[in-house]
């Protein structure tokens, strides 16, 4: 009896054309470099390797040209890789530039400012994107980076890491066929009341997730206007301090919110989700 074949995988057509630089060089790519999750925080940190993927390590350690949302971090970043994986060049000599600022009135840099990042990329080196923490380019700046390298014909790769949404919405318990991540809410309080009122009607009428964040020393300011303005039997879930040692996810009707009240640390990043 013959042993059944074993079809090879498929291959993938490839979306992009052959990437040849301007002086016939390949080009390089773009890599989403995800970031751990404790940008901000004080005390014990969980080591680079316990929340990182081994193949994120290996990519950052040998990137020599970043883009950052902050240099600062990315160089305190790449220690830590470091630590783990011995950088392909000293840290000094690596390139790191920042994104630059949207201009007054506008939401992303000029497309220029862009196209001169990726410069590197069209010489045949590979490029990280990473932001302070998380995913880059997901409730983080990045986007319009990312647009313009498609546009340049330079190919993007996302690599896999935590993402403080997805982690805290699987977490949650919450509907996670359908969300919705809304940002900041407003900061001056009827404001914010309303806005809280209208994602409890929109989460009511389609049955959505919604999903908020806050800067953390914002953090108990803004439970206590959920725990105002939102409807007794409205599921809330609080996730704080994810992949954090002591980090922990609470879900509960604001009715037992209210009965058993919480204490959230101002110096710590919390995700907030709601489902009417």
């Amino acid at each position: 009896m013959k042993p059944a074949e074993v079809p090879a995988p498929p291959v993938l057509p490839s979306p992009l054309p052959s990437r040849t630089g301007g002086r016939g060089n390949p080009r390089g790519s773009l890599y989403l470099v995800p970031n751990t999750l404790d940008f901000g925080t004080d005390g014990e940190l969980p080591p680079i390797d316990d929340v990182l993927p081994a193949s994120v390590i290996r990519t950052a350690a040998r990137l020599t040209h970043w883009i950052a949302e902050n240099a600062k971090t990315t160089r305190a970043f790449l220690k830590r890789v470091d630590a783990v994986m011995p950088l392909a060049q000293a840290l000094q000599a690596l390139v790191i530039v920042e994104l630059p600022r949207p201009r007054k009135g506008t939401r992303d840099a000029p497309a220029a400012d862009l196209g001169a990042l990726l410069a590197p990329a069209l010489q045949g080196h590979d490029i990280g994107l990473i932001s302070e923490a998380g995913l880059p380019a997901v409730a983080d700046p990045g986007a319009a980076l990312v647009q313009a390298a498609h546009a340049a014909g330079i190919a993007v790769t996302a690599l896999a890491g935590p993402s403080s949404l997805l982690l805290a919405l699987a977490a949650s318990g919450l509907n996670g066929q359908s969300f919705a991540f809304v940002g900041y809410l407003p900061v001056e309080a009827a404001e914010r009341g309303a806005r809280i009122r209208e994602l409890e009607a929109l989460s009511l009428r389609i049955g959505q997730t919604q999903l908020m964040i806050e800067t953390p020393y914002r953090n108990a300011a803004l439970l206590g206007a959920l725990l105002t303005h939102l409807q007794p039997g409205t599921r809330l879930s609080v996730s704080c301090g994810l992949t954090l040692p002591g980090g922990y996810t609470r879900t509960d009707t604001v009715q037992a919110w209210k009965a058993r009240p919480a204490t959230l640390p101002a110096d710590v990043p919390a995700v907030f989700s709601l489902l009417a």
